[in-house]
């Protein structure tokens, strides 16, 4: 239990404006949450800077791509993601407790994100990761304390999945697809449309109801839906382009070899920053994985064939998760999918659910 002492000395910490996590993002970053949520909710401030949050802020979006010459991307954290996935939630549904689902969902997130799904073979879903959360929120004495005040339980804001506008199943739109989406398009993944062509299709966005009445993100035009799917389509695809599967998968093997060694642990994997991960990694001594990463690092593009590379390592993922979205639109008086309207948005689709990558991808060298 926390000391009436010791309470008054956390609150005093979590609203001590001076270390205002926001405060220290760039000013791309400032625009586009100010896209998403005109007011920026005083509690979400208080939840954001506590230690069990302020944690994922060391952690790229990126899967480790971002580390590797072959990529330029901007450094855009999963905390960052957090909270843009929050005022969204905050800007449809003005709910407190959705809102700090929305915060929490990635909070269990660790080091190289969903190349640790790589490392426990969770290709297809990459949600292995995810049973942690209510730990790490019970385990927080700050987000507990906040909770506790705010009278809100843990089961209610642990799980993001029980609120259809926070999350729902591909390939529907929810809060998490549309914000990846969105930051992603802007130079997370790939610099693919400006701050002003995210207004432009987050503002023609509401909430609507799917085949099952549910309520769901969808579209008021359907010009802006196509152009929303034709971008995520070509950001579905450089998910999975054969360097980036590459990379998810070395950097789990590398963690796995580490894990296997002893000289890491599962815990650090969830608590340090990846900075620190990458530190052990040039370190490390075993299986010449430091020589292999700088390789990696300093690689400008990966080398593929259809036959087993010799004396390569090499990465050959057969089924991996193809993250889609087919969103509602306004038609009229009734809510269609965008893919049953539109040969263009169906096209792009297609595009994704039928892309093919080289069998086997590698790079030149091989752990010992």
């Amino acid at each position: 239990m926390i000391s009436i002492k010791n309470k008054i000395n956390l609150k005093e910490g979590i609203l001590n404006k001076m270390n205002n996590y926001i405060d220290t993002l760039n000013e791309t970053i400032k625009s586009y949450y100010k896209i998403l949520s005109e007011d920026f909710p005083e509690f979400l401030t208080e939840y954001i800077n506590t230690p069990a949050m302020l944690k994922q802020s060391k952690i790229s979006v990126s899967c480790g791509t971002i580390y590797s010459k072959m990529y330029n991307q901007m450094w855009y954290s999963s905390l960052d993601h957090s909270i843009a996935v929050a005022l969204i939630i905050w800007h449809f549904t003005k709910d407190k407790k959705q809102t700090l689902s929305g915060l929490f969902h990635d909070i269990a997130t660790p080091v190289f994100k969903h190349s640790i799904d790589f490392m426990n073979k969770d290709y297809e879903k990459q949600e292995s990761t995810e049973e942690l959360t209510t730990k790490i929120i019970q385990d927080s004495e700050e987000l507990m304390y906040l909770l506790n005040r705010d009278g809100i339980k843990v089961e209610e804001v642990a799980d993001y999945h029980i609120y259809p506008i926070a999350d729902n199943d591909t390939p529907r739109l929810s809060s998490d697809r549309l914000e990846y989406t969105l930051s992603n398009g802007l130079g997370a993944t790939e610099k693919l449309w400006t701050l002003e062509e995210v207004k432009e299709i987050y503002d023609n966005i509401e909430i609507q109801k799917d085949e099952n009445g549910i309520d769901e993100l969808g579209f008021k035009d359907v010009d802006k839906a196509e152009k929303f799917v034709h971008t995520m389509s070509i950001l579905s695809r450089l998910y999975i382009r054969e360097k980036t599967l590459f990379t998810m998968q070395m950097l789990a093997d590398i963690m796995k070899r580490m894990l296997d060694k002893n000289l890491i642990s599962i815990k650090e994997i969830y608590n340090l920053s990846e900075k620190d991960i990458i530190d052990r990694i040039k370190q490390c001594n075993e299986n010449n994985i430091a020589e292999c990463f700088k390789k990696w690092e300093n690689a400008i593009e990966v080398n593929t064939s259809e036959t087993p590379p010799d004396g390569k390592y090499f990465v050959n993922i057969e089924k991996v998760k193809k993250r889609y979205i087919n969103p509602l639109v306004r038609l009229n008086i009734e809510y269609k999918r965008i893919k049953d309207i539109s040969e263009k948005a169906n096209i792009d689709i297609n595009d994704v659910l039928n892309y093919k990558i080289a069998k086997y991808v590698f790079l030149d060298f091989n752990f010992e």
